[in-house]
């Protein structure tokens, strides 16, 4: 309770900072950044991107081919680990840090590279088959989010490694299919999931590219504006909404209430349990989700009737719910990717469970005691709460920008403050009972 309530009173007292000394727009006049060297930006955009992509492209085969024919262990098999830890929880960090490394990290963008590099060179034009219809937005993006999230948290056995690999082969055909059929820039930056969120994140921290050159800005500036692409109110949703349920689904309320559902089934009809028990979670998935996004909602109809503004704001302040899906990150799989994540060094010389031993890795033993609960769970409250007081910072610079008077911008805050609140003490409620 102690920390809980430090935590909502930096919330307070930010606002109150903000209120005082933050009269004018910032983060849009820095949104540009600076130029770095001309020399480093080929460096990096040209042999560097092509070593990442072959790197990428050549790791994805491994994975796929482990989960595809390795041991049907997951604790045996790369596949698991490198999906759930490495991938999922090391690219959002790297994201943050170097920019959207995912165009270079992905293996479907490689793929979609060498297949239009081939047809080039064979004198033919590699053109979109169709228009992309504008209205979509980034709904497909927020389903191919939710797909995966939904195999993680609510699929009976997401660590399998052939559940892996059907997943992984359908999700490969889809992005393929839309890269050809919309164009590749085109179906990142609306249809596929992981290209969308890691964009988002790398909007977070000071590095990005233009153009052909590397820019350095402040920290949260790409977040400044509006952000009025449709479905990217629900893709956010699914970002938190996911996080939060599984947080949820590690307490007793919700592991006793599984129990109950699946308890009746569980000698005679085993494979009914666990289906009634699946559809319970992807069930709570959607109430989570659904959560996020009706409170995000209410705050903004909130706000807006607070200064009589004469259009919705939804989508002027839902960038800054970024930095929050970022921390619940941090704040939920710290531990997990500190801990876990050493396994992929010896399976890594193992990586199809057969003995082997590649690299001379496979002998190293995981530090399981490498951090404390204590260090973990200050790790997971600082995180929360620096994440919402930025969020209400970016918030905040949004106001002063769309509401010339500053009275008006400081009472379309207050909503968004008690948003912020709520989002903060619920994750510290969840994380508690975790």
């Amino acid at each position: 309770m102690a920390l809980l309530r430090r935590g909502v009173g930096v919330l307070l007292v930010s606002f109150l900072l903000l209120g005082l000394a933050w009269r004018w727009p910032l983060l849009a006049k820095h949104e540009r950044g600076t130029a770095q060297p001309a020399g480093l930006s080929r460096l990096v955009l040209g042999p560097g991107r092509l070593a990442l992509q072959a790197l990428s492209l050549l790791l994805f085969v491994l994975v796929f081919a482990a989960a595809l024919v390795g041991d049907t262990d997951p604790f045996s098999n790369l596949a698991p680990t490198w999906v759930y830890v490495v991938f999922w929880l090391g690219v959002p960090a790297l994201s943050v840090v170097f920019g959207n490394v995912w165009r270079a990290l992905s293996p479907w963008r490689a793929l979609a590279d060498l297949v239009v590099w081939l047809r080039e060179l064979g004198g033919r034009e590699a053109r979109p088959l169709a228009v992309y219809p504008e209205r979509l937005g980034r709904y497909p993006a927020a389903s191919a989010l939710f797909s995966f999230v939904a195999l993680e948290l609510a699929y009976a056995d997401p660590s399998s490694p052939r559940s892996l690999a059907f997943a992984i082969a359908v999700y490969t055909y889809l992005t393929l299919f839309g890269m050809a059929a919309f164009g590749r820039d085109t179906w990142e930056r609306h249809g596929e999931g992981f290209a969308v969120l890691f964009a988002l994140f790398a909007r977070i921290g000071p590095l990005f590219a233009e153009q052909g050159r590397i820019r350095a800005r402040w920290p949260l500036t790409g977040l400044a504006g509006a952000e009025r692409t449709p479905g990217s109110v629900a893709f956010v949703s699914v970002m938190l909404g996911s996080v939060i349920f599984d947080g949820y689904s590690r307490t007793s309320t919700w592991q006793d209430f599984a129990a109950r559902v699946e308890r009746p089934f569980i000698v005679e009809r085993p494979g009914v349990g666990e289906l009634l028990v699946t559809l319970l979670s992807v069930g709570g998935l959607v109430g989570a989700i659904l959560l996020v996004a009706g409170a995000y909602g209410g705050a903004c109809t909130i706000a807006r009737w607070t200064v009589n503004a004469p259009r919705s704001l939804v989508a002027e302040f839902l960038l800054s719910l970024v930095p929050i899906a970022f921390v619940y990150l941090v704040a939920h799989y710290f531990s997990l990717f500190v801990l876990q994540g050493q396994f992929a060094i010896p399976l890594l010389s193992d990586l199809f469970g057969k003995g082997w031993d590649l690299f001379g890795t496979a002998g190293v033993i995981p530090n399981l005691a490498a951090i404390s609960p204590t260090t973990t769970w200050f790790v997971q409250v600082g995180a929360l709460v620096a994440g919402h007081v930025a969020g209400l910072l970016i918030a905040h610079d949004r106001a002063v920008s769309i509401f010339p008077e500053r009275r008006v911008a400081l009472r379309s805050q207050y909503a968004m403050l008690s948003l912020m609140v709520l989002y903060t003490v619920g994750g510290l409620w969840v994380l508690s009972r975790g």
